[in-house]
């Protein structure tokens, strides 16, 4: 089974102290080589006939499949559990304190943890030991070395790859920014599950959590309020195998001007159009004809499009996790075909 590339979580523009440009180079060159890299060692274990493998054969494979889907949980959970402002919530804090004693006690524990990778490089992970029905600080120099039967609460990454754009040797420049950035609201809620204390809000029923309309959509929406307007999308998986199907599928780039003018790429074979000017272009749109939209990161500007386009009676879906996903995934990409500026809309 082929592991689907996840839209990353946090929203990368509004981290305090950690750049867009870092973010979105950690997720679409590292962990989106950790997916492929992990889709393709399954496509050999599926193609190895294990009655006349040898043992070496079965050995290197079954370890990079570990290593690689360590390495993609991993990374999922590092990026879900940034884009917050640093506050404990009053669960996890109590927590922290049963089993550490005091808050600050764990946060030397864990910023020591930290400090012994440097020049290292690995991960430091707050587990939950189902065993032991407590808290432990873990670190590991590899993806899969982890406490057997242990729930990943907070996961730090120590490679050099997740701070050197931004902090070059400074790791501990780093450290302080990324514990600026935790969410705790997401580590309460995985504590939560792992405890069966409460139900995780991503399994809470939607109703729990406030409504918003496609109005109300903006730079500060999440990704689980975007989820609950129910809008037409695909995964990136999805797009590609409709797109493999038909040739005659429209595929349109409305990631905002500014963004567009600064990058020099994007996906192969799409247009760019100004999400601002929808009610211009979308009169060049064929009806009957499937249309997929993305922006950067598969937000709130490629959902507010999408919406504005169904209620033009077209057949338009949002792409998951925009096109910084689809770089994940190794999708194709060609040159920008001119400056926004001289499109003639």
């Amino acid at each position: 089974m082929h592991n689907q590339i996840a839209p990353i979580p946090c929203r990368p523009w509004m981290l305090n102290g950690l750049s867009e440009r870092l973010i979105v180079s950690h997720y679409e060159n590292e962990y989106g080589a950790a997916v492929r890299a992990l889709n393709a060692i399954r496509d050999e274990i599926g193609n190895l006939d294990f009655t006349t493998a040898t043992g070496r054969q079965v050995r290197s494979l079954k370890q990079e499949e570990l290593a690689c889907m360590a390495s993609v949980a991993l990374h999922e959970l590092y990026f879900a559990n940034l884009g917050g402002d640093g506050k404990f919530v009053p669960a996890v804090a109590d927590a922290l304190t049963r089993d550490f004693g005091a808050v600050d006690a764990w946060r030397s524990e864990f910023l020591a943890a930290a400090r012994a990778l440097r020049g290292v490089a690995g991960w430091v992970v707050l587990n939950y030991a189902r065993r032991d029905r407590r808290l432990y600080v873990q670190m590991s120099t590899g993806h899969a070395q982890s406490l057997v039967d242990a729930v990943p609460i907070l996961v730090l990454d120590m490679h050099e790859h997740a701070y050197h754009i931004d902090f070059g040797a400074n790791a501990t420049a780093y450290v302080d920014a990324f514990m600026r950035n935790i969410d705790w609201g997401v580590v309460a809620d995985r504590l939560a599950a792992a405890t069966g204390d409460r139900p995780s809000s991503q399994l809470a029923a939607a109703g729990d959590a406030p409504a918003i309309s496609v109005k109300d959509l903006s730079a500060g929406t999440d990704a689980a309020a975007i989820a609950r307007l129910g809008l037409p999308s695909v995964s990136i998986e999805e797009f590609s195998a409709a797109r493999a199907k038909s040739e005659r599928v429209q595929v349109i780039d409305v990631r905002p001007r500014h963004y567009y003018s600064r990058n020099i790429d994007m996906m192969r074979g799409a247009v760019w159009r100004d999400p601002g000017r929808v009610d211009e272009w979308s009169k060049e749109l064929s009806a009957d004809r499937p249309v997929f939209v993305y922006c950067a990161y598969g937000f709130h500007v490629g959902c507010s499009v999408t919406a504005q386009l169904q209620e033009r009676g077209l057949d338009a879906k949002y792409i998951r996790g925009g096109l910084s996903a689809w770089y994940a995934a190794g999708g194709a990409r060609e040159l920008n075909a001119r400056e926004p500026e001289a499109l003639d809309l």
